[in-house]
């Protein structure tokens, strides 16, 4: 049950981080913003992905960290800005990232515990 779970929470996380890519690299080619911008949007994103890919748990952590800078900006823009569909597709993204990302880490923590003891197979 709970490999299960842990694989579908994994599923809607990199989904999620996807799409928040995608959507800060849309915000800045839409606004036309020079190249330092796309670095300042994307790279604390992408330094995060080496160590998704490798599964490391603490990424995720610190990635769900660097989400709440994310979701600071774009619930200012969707008050500045309002109707902006960038904005609302990064929001949901950010939220539906945070929460996967967290809820992988709960689930994926509790199946490495589990395959690491040892069962009692009852001598």
């Amino acid at each position: 049950m709970i490999m299960r779970l842990s694989k579908s929470a994994a599923v809607l996380t990199w989904s999620s981080y996807t799409l928040l890519l995608l959507q800060q690299a849309a915000d800045a080619w839409f606004q036309g913003v020079p190249w330092i911008v796309w670095l300042v949007k994307l790279l604390p994103l992408l330094l995060f992905l080496p160590g998704m890919l490798k599964d490391n748990l603490r990424s995720f952590i610190w990635l769900c960290f660097v989400c709440l800078l994310y979701f600071i900006v774009l619930v200012q823009r969707l008050f500045v800005v309002q109707g902006d569909a960038l904005a609302i597709v990064g929001t949901v993204a950010v939220v539906t990232l945070f929460t996967a990302a967290m809820l992988y880490v709960r689930w994926r923590a509790r199946e490495l515990r589990s395959a690491q003891t040892p069962s009692n197979s009852g001598d």
